[in-house]
C-alpha cells in the first residue's frame, strides 16, 4: 500500500548480471543518474528510491528476466498519471546496460489511484464534441517521427485521419 510496483522485462547487455540489470532499472528510473550530482547531498535518496526487490529468469527464453521494481509514493506528485508514467518509463528504456525492456505489469495502490481526478467530463460530451458514435475513438503518433519528408509525413497524417477522428 505503500509504494508502486513494476515487473519489467529486462535482457541485459552480454556480461550484464541481472541482479545488477534490475537494479539499474531501480535506480534509473527513480533517482540514479549517469554521473555524480552536487544535489545529491541536499536530501535522502533512500526515502526516494526504486528497489528491485526480485528477479526471476523468464521460462523459455534465455538472457530475459523479470524485473520487480518498487517505487515509494512519496516519489509521484499525487493526482498526476503523466509525471507517474514519466517517472517510471520516461528514460531506462535507452540505458547503456539493457539490450531490451519492457514494462509488463503495473500494480498502484487504491489510496493513490484516488488521487487521479479523472476526465473532466465523459466520454459523450468527447462524443458531442467530435460528433462520432458506435465505434472507438482512437489517435495515433505517426512513426517514424523524424526523417520523413513533408509529402510522405502528409501522407501518413492523412492515412491516419482517414481511418477516422
Amino acid at each position: 500500500d505503500t509504494d508502486i510496483l513494476a515487473a519489467f522485462r529486462v535482457t541485459p547487455q552480454p556480461g550484464v548480471p541481472p541482479e545488477e540489470a534490475g537494479a539499474a532499472v531501480a535506480a534509473e528510473s527513480s533517482t540514479g543518474t549517469w554521473t555524480t550530482v552536487w544535489t545529491d547531498g541536499l536530501t535522502s535518496l533512500d526515502r526516494y528510491k526504486g528497489r528491485c526487490y526480485h528477479i526471476e529468469p523468464v521460462p523459455g527464453e534465455e538472457n530475459q528476466y523479470i524485473a520487480y521494481v518498487a517505487y515509494p509514493l512519496d516519489l509521484f506528485e499525487e493526482g498526476s498519471v503523466t509525471n507517474m508514467f514519466t517517472s517510471i518509463v520516461g528514460n531506462v528504456f535507452g540505458f547503456k546496460a539493457l539490450r531490451a525492456l519492457r514494462l509488463e505489469d503495473l500494480r498502484i495502490p487504491p489510496a493513490y489511484i484516488k488521487t487521479f481526478q479523472g476526465p473532466p467530463h465523459g466520454i459523450q460530451v468527447e462524443r458531442d464534441k467530435l460528433n462520432k458514435y458506435g465505434r472507438p475513438l482512437l489517435g495515433c503518433t505517426i512513426k517514424p517521427k523524424l526523417g520523413l519528408s513533408a509529402k510522405n509525413y502528409g501522407r501518413a497524417v492523412y492515412e491516419c485521419l482517414r481511418g477516422g477522428l
